[in-house]
């Protein structure tokens, strides 16, 4: 493989997959363009360099070929906007021959986007033949798709075959998430903290589990935290807990213990009498929390229980809100953790922060730009710090 940056995209047409799997409204509107601006940088060396730009994306999950709901046409004007003094082409079908024919008369500076990939069955089901043909579209294959990475799609991890190893790379944003997640994993810096929240402990075994290599401390927070207090023979009143999952649990706490490694549950909880935005509210125990509530939220203690363990770390991994941050009086832990990895951030440590939830609480609270990366890739990440190879990294290397 190539190294994006030093290579000279003069005279080249360079196929990149992109991540342009982007929210619309009923209108068609962008309501999150991240992803879309994640890959900028990317496109304008290239352009910069003197070649042009071919763009390949799936939106959304088309199930009976092309639907206009997920044409990717509703794109076409922000990207303009994105790329300013682009010009900016489509091509109704990615493998089609208005697809060929504009392709082959791009110029330099130039940049086609292609339509919905999905919109083949072919794609998902990593067909050769399909990528092959997309192949025919380019000179050079950069995929800068982190949040597929997972997935073996034909134009993830399969057309990669069609170009030789001098022409396939990493562009900017995937080689900045490559490095940032090999950092975390490899690079044994000690401190080593993870914070895991969300709902559920089956959607984080895997992880957790990868984790007890190599973290020293591991908190864990949101609704999945319950599930471990009740394992522990603690009162959990209504709050979440998945009863099949205790022993799980139970498992992971012992092992955790065998090999010295420190689990950080919330001491304390803010619980509500329903789960609604406006629900009353009051403070209890984690593992003692009365008959018909439940917890929302970390409590105070466990903010200031779970920064410090954050301030003393050389390494951060955060994924999973702490809460049910969307509602406004369940977001303070969640907000407290955000602050404490800046913190943290910012006396030197190294924090990577993914997974759809904690990305969104970063942006939303302000503390995007102050923790080391933010991920764009929510289950690529996941299945990496799981220990999975993934098909889209493996393919280029």
């Amino acid at each position: 493989m190539s190294k994006f940056s030093d290579f000279n995209f003069k005279g080249h047409k360079a196929l990149i997959r992109v991540d342009f799997n982007v929210p619309l409204n009923d209108k068609f509107e962008i309501t999150d363009d991240t992803r879309m601006r994640a890959a900028v940088p990317t496109i304008q060396k290239i352009l910069k360099d003197g070649g042009s730009v071919i763009l390949m994306s799936h939106l959304g999950r088309p199930k009976d070929g092309p639907t206009d709901k997920y044409s990717l046409k509703h794109l076409i004007k922000h990207l303009g906007e994105l790329l300013p003094g682009t010009t900016v082409l489509f091509a109704n079908d990615c493998i089609g021959e208005q697809a060929f024919l504009t392709a082959g008369m791009l110029k330099p500076g130039e940049v086609l986007l292609l339509e919905n990939l999905r919109f083949y069955k072919e794609e998902e089901k990593g067909d050769e033949n399909f990528a092959k043909k997309l192949s025919g579209l380019g000179d050079v294959y950069v995929n800068d798709a982190f949040g597929t990475a997972h997935r073996a799609h034909a134009s993830t991890a399969v057309i990669a075959k069609f170009y030789p190893a001098d022409k396939r790379m990493f562009g900017l944003l995937m080689e900045g998430e490559v490095s940032s997640a090999e950092k975390v994993l490899h690079s044994g810096g000690k401190p080593f903290t993870a914070i895991i929240g969300g709902a559920k402990v089956s959607d984080k075994i895997l992880i957790i589990e990868n984790l007890l290599e190599r973290a020293t401390d591991i908190i864990i927070g949101g609704g999945m935290a319950y599930t471990f207090m009740k394992a522990q023979g603690g009162k959990i009143g209504n709050s979440l807990c998945e009863g099949d999952r205790l022993d799980t649990a139970n498992e992971l706490l012992e092992k955790a213990k065998a090999k010295g490694v420190n689990i950080h549950l919330p001491s304390d909880s803010v619980i509500a009498d329903k789960f609604d935005a406006n629900a009353n509210t009051s403070a209890a125990p984690s593992n003692n929390i009365p008959d018909g509530w439940m917890g929302l939220d970390i409590g105070e203690n466990a903010c200031g229980q779970f920064t410090n363990v954050i301030h003393k770390s050389k390494l951060i991994l955060w994924n999973g809100p702490m809460g049910v941050f969307e509602f406004p009086n369940f977001q303070h832990g969640t907000r407290a953790i955000a602050q404490a990895v800046a913190e943290a951030t910012k006396k030197g440590a190294f924090s990577l922060v993914g997974g759809g939830d904690s990305v969104a609480a970063v942006n939303q609270f302000g503390y995007a730009d102050k923790v080391s990366y933010v991920s764009t890739g929510g289950g690529a990440m996941l299945e990496y710090f799981e220990g999975k190879e993934l098909p889209g990294i493996a393919a280029i290397k």
